[in-house]
């Protein structure tokens, strides 16, 4: 793509259409409300000693700057997007293998995590990743990047009912099994979103 870019304005570039108006604001909103649901949860995840819940507040963290990535590429070739996108999708799965990890340490420690904590917490994480998934639902078939935005977005409200079914599950048999149960779905939700989204942009690189 790059040797055919002659021709192309700054803001459609050789036919890839320019991100509806409404996008970069949605991204900033999204940027602003995973920040701040990051620091509720990782006080709420140590506070519980809940390895789903901290899993949870480090996909925040990990969304909050990829919606800051997706704001600095709006304007910038899709051949940048893509190449952003693909580095998005080794982190999704970088954070998925991350879990993993934890969630082994956990079981090791025998841990059993407070469960109201992780209910209440979930419950508020779970109004603002619906919020925001309604907010990017119009922009998910677009380019590997609003792709992989709209998965981070979805993930998390799917990731949050499952912090509250762990709660229950915690509460009900007094066990830390269902935390790390959740967990590991938790991280298979990360590497199976991070290897679409890995795909998704090697497509649209080869393209390019």
């Amino acid at each position: 793509m790059a040797s055919g870019m002659s021709g192309c304005g700054c803001d459609s570039v050789c036919g890839t259409a320019p991100p509806a108006p409404g996008y970069r604001r949605a991204l900033w909103i999204a940027l602003v409300l995973n920040a701040l649901m990051f620091g509720v949860e990782i006080v709420a995840s140590l506070a519980a000693q809940s390895v789903s819940l901290l899993a949870d507040a480090v996909d925040f963290l990990g969304d909050a700057g990829n919606y800051g990535v997706a704001l600095f590429v709006l304007g910038l070739a899709p051949v940048w997007r893509s190449r952003t996108a693909l580095w998005k999708g080794w982190l999704m799965v970088g954070y998925g293998v991350f879990v993993l990890g934890k969630s082994a340490w956990q079981w090791s420690a025998g841990v059993v995590p407070e469960p109201f904590i992780m209910g209440w917490v979930s419950l508020l994480a779970l109004a603002v990743n619906v919020g925001v998934a309604a907010l990017l639902y119009a922009h998910r078939q677009g380019d590997a990047q609003a792709r992989s935005v709209w998965l981070c977005s979805r993930n998390d409200a799917l990731g949050n009912l499952a912090v509250m079914g762990a709660a229950a599950g915690v509460w009900t048999t007094a066990q830390g099994w269902p935390d790390i149960v959740v967990a590991l779905v938790l991280a298979g939700l990360a590497l199976s979103s991070g290897v679409s989204v890995i795909q998704h942009a090697q497509r649209e690189l080869r393209v390019n």
